[in-house]
């Protein structure tokens, strides 16, 4: 499947996800006001989505004065890889992550944090910026840009929801085809659910091809998948501070969550990666 029919795919998804909850919000007027407004997102996730992500990760443009090994490292790889350098971001957090955005090679951006510097070696380091150029490679990232910024959206929504609830706001939206109280309760809890299973549907497939065309990248399996081990030990004693809505970007989960919460989590088992990887390396 192209990338391009997997994006018109992702955005319908979202997009319907986005008009069922303006529907149970505010009839068929909510429902025609979220159109509007997913249409919007739409054409504002295809042209900005990266500026958003990026903005919402905190990272900053690093010069290649500031970080030349950095730079040196992933034009490297970009050329091994056959693209484009993309432009380099650092995130100044002490976990270890990274991950890739842009809507093509041609206007990409990879970003790592401190963290992620600190604490792996040189192979580890190119295994993880390998993972994230085959994320450009392989042109997802502008599905998981789309996907982060729609799902902020829906998100906010059920933010929107909550608080038409608290203060009555939607009493009377039942004579218009609204759902009243029951509508607000269920975009509450299965609008974000719904847009986080679209993500973890898309995301889960498309991490393990990025870590098989990573390895090919940087030539070195066992470096990307003992660099993974440590990023996943890190984000789980010391979670990042981000948008839920982003964390599916991140080449591991950001966030802490326990088993219950790794059901629904938009990437696969760090051990199942591994285990890939290893089979890889031979």
């Amino acid at each position: 499947m192209t990338s391009m029919i997997k994006t018109g795919l992702l955005m319908a998804a979202l997009t319907a996800v986005f008009m069922t909850a303006g529907q149970l919000l505010g009839g068929s007027s909510g429902m025609v006001f979220a159109l509007v407004m997913a249409l919007g997102m739409n054409f504002f996730a295809y042209w900005f989505s990266d500026k958003m992500a990026l903005k919402m990760s905190g990272a900053r443009e690093a010069s290649t004065a500031e970080a030349p090994d950095l730079h040196t490292m992933v034009a490297e790889l970009a050329s091994r890889a056959g693209l484009p350098k993309p432009r380099v971001y650092i995130i100044h957090q002490d976990t270890p992550n990274a991950f890739a955005t842009g809507r093509n090679p041609d206007h990409a951006a990879v970003a790592v944090t401190t963290g992620l510097m600190h604490i792996l070696n040189r192979n580890e380091l190119e295994g993880v910026l390998a993972h994230e150029l085959a994320h450009i490679k392989n042109r997802d990232i502008l599905i998981s840009s789309i996907a982060a910024t729609m799902a902020g959206a829906i998100s906010y929504m059920a933010s929107m929801a909550q608080w038409a609830m608290i203060f009555g706001g939607n009493r009377s939206d039942e004579d218009n085809g609204g759902g009243g109280l029951i509508g607000s309760l269920l975009v509450m809890f299965l609008a974000p659910l719904g847009a986080s299973l679209i993500q973890m549907a898309i995301s889960r497939s498309r991490e393990f091809q990025a870590d098989a065309t990573g390895a090919a990248i940087c030539g070195h399996p066992m470096s990307l998948a003992t660099a993974l081990q440590q990023l996943e030990n890190f984000n789980r004693r010391r979670p990042m501070d981000v948008n839920p809505a982003t964390a599916q970007m991140y080449i591991v989960n950001p966030l802490a969550g326990g088993k219950f919460a790794n059901l629904f989590s938009t990437h696969p088992p760090i051990a199942e990666r591994i285990k890939r990887l290893s089979a890889i390396n031979g």
